[in-house]
């Protein structure tokens, strides 16, 4: 099983030993994509900005690796406050059209550098 790395520049670096995402068959399997302004390297405030920068750095990934956003079939939503769930949907629903993929969302304690939301997919090519 052949593994190729994926990287954007349009996306966030990696900032340790992962890949923006991994292509395996016909798969794309993308790293958490935190919301983080690949120009500026800067973090929005606002749930929603954060959200659609994630969603925004998983398209230009997506991209990289000659897929896109209607060929998710899963996606994980990583919350720091599971209260920031119907904001962070109300964004993701801008991504994405009938047929939804597939998702979970979770709670978890925290995210790297202090983030409200971290995303990843998973998306045939």
């Amino acid at each position: 099983m052949y593994l190729t790395p994926v990287e954007s520049p349009n996306a966030p670096d990696a900032f340790g030993p992962y890949s923006q995402a991994i292509i395996v068959g016909d798969l794309v399997f993308t790293s958490g994509s935190l919301p983080i302004d690949p120009s500026t390297k800067s973090m929005p405030e606002d749930i929603k900005d954060q959200a659609k920068q994630s969603l925004t750095n998983l398209v230009n990934v997506l991209k990289a690796a000659g897929t896109s956003m209607d060929k998710v079939v899963k996606a994980t939503v990583f919350l720091a406050d599971i209260a920031d769930f119907a904001a962070v949907n109300e964004v993701y629903a801008t991504f994405f059209s009938k047929p939804y993929p597939a998702r979970s969302a979770y709670a978890v304690k925290a995210l790297p550098m202090g983030a409200k939301v971290e995303i990843e997919l998973i998306a045939a090519k």
